[in-house]
This record gives C-alpha cells, structure tokens and sequence, in this order.
C-alpha cells in the first residue's frame, strides 16, 4: 500500500512540476511572482508551496539525489501526522472564560497532544535515519524550530482567538 500512495505522490509530482517549470522563478521579480502565484487555483497553490518547501528542505540538507523522492515522501507524511494531531486540539478558546473543570480538561488535552506530537516526531526521527544521516534529521528539526520562531514573530500581536496574550497550542 506504501508503494502505491509512494509511486502516485512521484507522478502526481512530475504532473506539477511539468505545469510549475514554465515559469523560471529566479529570473522573476516579485512582481511577476506574485502575479502568477495569485492567478494559481487554490489547489494549485498549496502544491506550488509544498513543492516550494520541499526542494528547500532538501537543498538545506543536501540529500542525495537517489534518496529525494523517498525523502520527500517521509517528510510530507511526517508534516500530515502532525497536522493531524494539531488539529485534534481546539486552541480557540479564553482560558480566563473556562472554570476550573474545564480549564484541568484542557490543560489534560494539551499535554496529550504534546505527547503524541513528540511520540510521532521521534518515530519519523527513526524513519529519516534510513534515508539520511542522524546530523540531517537534528538539522530538519533545528530548522522547523527557526522556521516557527519566524512565523511568530511575523504574527500579529492583536490575535482575536487568543485574548489573554498567553499562547494556546500545546
């Protein structure tokens, strides 16, 4: 079954990037980008990003060229499960608003979220290691920690969900 899903993300990729390498991106302003991101179906978008991702997270890492596709593969299945981990806590709450009961319940539910997030973290660690070096996967995960810290920064500080100014995800 891994194969399968496996040997459909490669062609479905090669569709992509047969409609994506019209456009020489480096030779465009930003202008031109933009204008071509936003002509872009939704769809069309995501998997432009995720391509965009990819191939950085891979020049990051320098990994070889036999091991890319399976590399990309692992990745992406790693970044789902936490996706979809994530999204079984529901961060859109006013702490202060909750009493205590229910403020103990979500507070059990964010440390058993953070486990699982850290329980699939380490089985995609052990997975990655098949396919690229130990110092690689260290540096994957560096580079996630920077890439958050990033967005965090770029946030705005008036968050309508988070009211307190106290982070909500686990």
């Amino acid at each position: 079954m891994k194969k399968l899903l496996f040997t459909l993300f490669i062609f479905s990729s090669f569709g992509l990037s047969a409609q994506i390498k019209d456009y020489d991106w480096k030779k465009m302003n930003p202008d031109q980008r933009k204008e071509v991101i936003n002509n872009l179906s939704p769809d069309e978008r995501k998997a432009l990003l995720t391509q965009f991702r990819n191939n950085m997270v891979v020049d990051m890492l320098d990994v070889a060229p036999q091991d890319k596709a399976e590399f990309t593969a692992m990745y992406n299945e790693y970044l789902d499960n936490q996706k979809h981990i994530k999204s079984q806590f529901d961060s859109n709450f006013d702490p202060e608003k909750l009493s205590e009961d229910e403020a103990k319940v979500k507070l059990q539910q964010s440390f058993e979220v953070g486990q699982k997030l850290f329980d699939n973290r380490k089985k995609y660690a052990e997975k990655m290691q098949t396919v690229i070096p130990c110092q690689k996967v260290l540096k994957l995960f560096q580079s996630e920690g920077m890439m958050r810290d990033k967005m965090n920064e770029k946030k705005p500080h008036g968050d309508k969900r988070n009211t307190s100014g106290a982070k909500q995800a686990p």
